[in-house]
């Protein structure tokens, strides 16, 4: 992958590998980071390169007025350690609420 990324290939992050079980992707962040890309080249691959990609950089692919968007949190920093990625804590989708961890305590 290494050589790859140093060629200016882009590579997206998606769900549809059907290896592990679903809820699971976040793993791929790891993988990603673990063979050459940044934290953040990982993030960006689930997200903006994978919208991109998909031709639906329009759409989706980044937080902005007018675009579809899912949010989540973790309990950390993933440029500091992409592991916290398999720990989401809240998940908004479409504007409404359908995990918040935080609201229980």
């Amino acid at each position: 992958m290494r050589r790859a990324l140093a060629a200016g290939v882009k590579i997206a992050l998606g769900t549809d590998a059907a290896v592990y079980p679903h809820g699971d992707n976040a793993l791929e962040f790891v993988l990603l980071v673990k063979d050459g890309m940044t934290p953040a080249q990982a993030l960006r691959s689930g997200t903006s390169v994978a919208a991109d990609l998909l031709g639906l950089q329009k759409k989706v692919g980044s937080l902005e007025a007018g675009k579809a968007a899912d949010v989540v949190a973790v309990p950390g920093d993933p440029l500091n350690d992409i592991k916290v990625t398999q720990s989401v804590l809240f998940v908004m989708k479409d504007g409404q609420v359908y995990r918040n961890d935080r609201a229980k305590n």
